[in-house]
């Protein structure tokens, strides 16, 4: 008696409940803010090399050099719409690097740099900023299929569409997952709620992304949800779930490499929630962050961003320095100026094109402006 009873004295006890829910979710980390690895055991899973790091680190150095030439363009009025991802890099490019090229991406509109690791041209990312057309052919420089979905505007819409996608991966018997992005701020959004619901109920090969980067546009994480972890919304539709250090590149791809081997093996998708934080306005669209937070708490965030801890893991491992890092850069910033000639270059949309391109095949009504505007050149 005195054991049911104790049962029934906890389930009823709600803030037992909030006491549970906090301490089920532990973070996951494997360097802390100085880059010393804590966890050697755990690390050894992660059965990554020297030159893996390397790749992860040049992935996130071109990251954060996009980051800053965009935002310059953007001042300049030589790009479009671009929302910065200063901060994000190991939660962006560490965990993508754990996937495959089979693999599909479904990308928000703050993960442009998960879709070019993928083999998508700069110059195509900086057309899809501008509204041209060309910026929606998701193929790399040679033509090539590239196993991405354009960025996603609709806050959360991304997941439903992977959900969709890693079912039919799923029935087809296909060593492929779908993977997705989302900021805290999609996390709230219906979309979010069905997409995992409807992956978890057919145990559909999918791993979700929940950047938690502390403000969805200006509202707080505090404000958006009472749930002290955003992992936990996970469980409500049964999918393992975890909470990571968003800014340890080690921890987000063990734990993004855990997570795809568990959902290719058929076991159901798996929800990944990466505690980071955006640095930088939430895009180039008159955002500014300091209406909303305090300085002190972004130069806070700047000491423990993901490039610092990885520089200095790699430096003491011998396999990082400088100069190394500077010859990146340089080639990165290279790389950037030739691929912006190339979108400069190419042909301005007309009026008529614009119509053209809105159904495969235009209206009677349609087809009367297209031919109008035609007749007039534009």
């Amino acid at each position: 008696m005195a054991n049911i009873t104790e049962k029934n004295a906890k389930i009823l006890d709600f803030d037992y409940q909030l006491q549970q829910q906090d301490e089920a979710f532990p973070t996951l980390q494997l360097l802390n803010n100085d880059g010393k690895l804590i966890d050697e055991e755990t690390f050894q899973q992660a059965d990554i090399s020297d030159e893996d790091l390397i790749a992860i680190m040049q992935r996130m150095i071109l990251s954060r050099q996009l980051d800053i030439r965009s935002t310059k363009l953007a001042k300049q009025g030589r790009f479009g719409f671009f929302a910065p991802t200063a901060g994000q890099e190991a939660s962006q490019m560490a965990s993508s690097y754990a996937f495959k090229d089979e693999d599909w991406l479904f990308p928000g509109y703050r993960d442009i740099p998960e879709i070019i690791v993928k083999g998508w041209p700069i110059w195509k990312a900086i057309l899809w900023s501008r509204g041209h057309v060309k910026g929606n052919e998701m193929t790399t420089e040679d033509g090539q299929p590239v196993n991405a979905w354009m960025p996603q505007i609709i806050i959360g819409a991304q997941y439903v569409e992977a959900a969709g996608t890693a079912l039919g991966l799923k029935k087809r018997k296909q060593d492929a997952v779908a993977y997705a992005y989302t900021g805290d701020g999609g996390s709230s959004q219906g979309d979010f709620y069905e997409g995992i619901n409807f992956a978890s109920a057919y145990k559909a090969n999918a791993v979700f992304f929940v950047q938690n980067n502390g403000y969805a546009i200006s509202t707080p994480r505090k404000l958006q949800t009472a749930a002290q972890h955003l992992a936990a919304k996970g469980w409500a539709s049964g999918l393992p779930s975890m909470v990571v250090d968003g800014n340890d590149p080690l921890a987000m791809y063990l734990a993004t490499k855990k997570a795809r081997a568990w959902t290719v093996a058929g076991n159901g998708p798996v929800l990944i929630e990466t505690l980071t934080n955006r640095l930088e306005p939430h895009s180039t669209a008159g955002d500014d962050p300091l209406r909303y937070r305090d300085q002190s708490d972004i130069d806070d965030w700047w000491k423990r961003e993901p490039l610092i801890r990885m520089r200095q893991f790699m430096t003491e491992k011998g396999i990082w320095d400088e100069n190394k890092e500077q010859a990146y850069v340089d080639e990165v910033n290279a790389l950037i100026d030739d691929q912006i000639k190339i979108a400069d270059n190419i042909e301005k949309q007309k009026i008529s094109d614009f119509i053209k391109n809105t159904l495969e095949v235009p209206s009677q009504a349609m087809q009367e402006q297209i031919e109008k505007f035609e007749s007039e050149g534009k």
